[in-house]
Formats: structure tokens, C-alpha cells, sequence
């Protein structure tokens, strides 16, 4: 079957490659491990200081909204609407999935005629003022848990305060 010098190759191919494995893990081991022990003594390059346990409180900053109200642009509040305009209408009567805010800005929480409110809404306020749309704007499901609006909020106060400059200057 097999002649003699085939025997002979594939044997020595083995060893070669045993051989291999061999001295590559000892020139590995002569590498990395660096050439010998470092004694028990270990020093380190460089210490980081770390404060002892006296962390640093985060200062939160309360922004008054009346002042930023009083800064806010209807213009650019008009901008912020375009999300709004999937559910609600700004024409008087014209119901969507959500009530028309035409007027809404001063009108009593839950009174829009032809519209079936949620509990939850009539529960948080009276009137629609704009610390009160602030408020649940932010959060509309933290402000008034239980609501049937599902929508996460407008984040940035300045652009809840320009939404709500706009929703107050439809009824001028």
C-alpha cells in the first residue's frame, strides 16, 4: 500500500509540525512572559488619586418657565406643532385622534364639545394655563397618568414654551 518514502514524508511532517508547536510556545512564552520572574516586589508606574467617598452633589438648576414664556417665539412654536398635527387640528371644532387646540390655552381641561376626554386629564387641572401645558407637555403620561394620549413629550423647555406661544396666539 504505502512504499517506504511516502511513510517516511508523512512521518516527518508530523514531527516538523510538533516542532513548530514547541518553539512557538517557547519563543511565546520567552516574549511575553519577559524573560524571567520580577521577585514578590511589584511597584507601580504611576497612582491615580481618587477621592475618598466625598462625591460631588449635582447641582440641579430650576429654570423659571415664566421667564422663559416671556422669551418664547410663536414663530418657532409653529415649527414645534408639525409632530402635533398627526393627531390634533388647530381649526375650531375639527377633531382629530386628539381635540383641536384652537383655544386651548385658557380654556377649561377637558371641555372641547364633541370630543370624549379621558379621566385622567380632568383630575390634573382646571384650565389649560401654560404652566399647566408646560407640565404636561414635558410628560404627558407622568403629568396626567392613565391619559389616552401616547406621546413622550417635548424635551427642551424653551421649545415647549414656543409651542405653547403658538397655541396661544391662534385665538388673537
Amino acid at each position: 500500500m504505502f512504499d517506504t518514502m511516502t511513510l517516511t514524508k508523512v512521518i516527518g511532517g508530523l514531527c516538523g509540525t510538533f516542532l513548530v508547536f514547541l518553539l512557538g510556545g517557547w519563543a511565546a512564552d520567552l516574549i511575553y512572559a519577559g524573560g524571567g520572574g520580577h521577585g514578590d516586589h511589584h511597584e507601580q508606574a504611576y497612582v491615580i488619586e481618587v477621592d475618598d467617598g466625598n462625591a460631588v452633589e449635582e447641582v440641579v438648576v430650576e429654570i423659571d418657565f415664566a421667564e422663559v414664556m416671556a422669551t418664547a417665539s410663536a414663530a418657532d412654536g409653529e415649527g414645534e406643532f408639525r409632530p402635533c398635527k398627526a393627531c390634533h387640528s388647530v381649526e375650531p371644532g375639527d377633531h382629530g385622534i386628539g381635540p383641536s387646540l384652537y383655544g386651548v390655552v385658557g380654556r377649561a381641561v377637558g371641555s372641547e364639545d364633541g370630543f370624549g376626554y379621558s379621566g385622567s386629564l380632568v383630575a390634573v387641572a382646571d384650565v389649560w394655563d401654560a404652566e399647566h401645558l408646560n407640565g404636561f407637555l414635558e410628560a404627558p403620561g407622568n403629568y396626567a397618568p392613565g391619559t389616552a394620549m401616547n406621546f413622550n413629550g417635548v424635551r427642551k423647555i424653551e421649545d415647549r414654551a414656543n409651542l405653547i406661544a403658538y397655541l396661544d396666539s391662534l385665538d388673537d
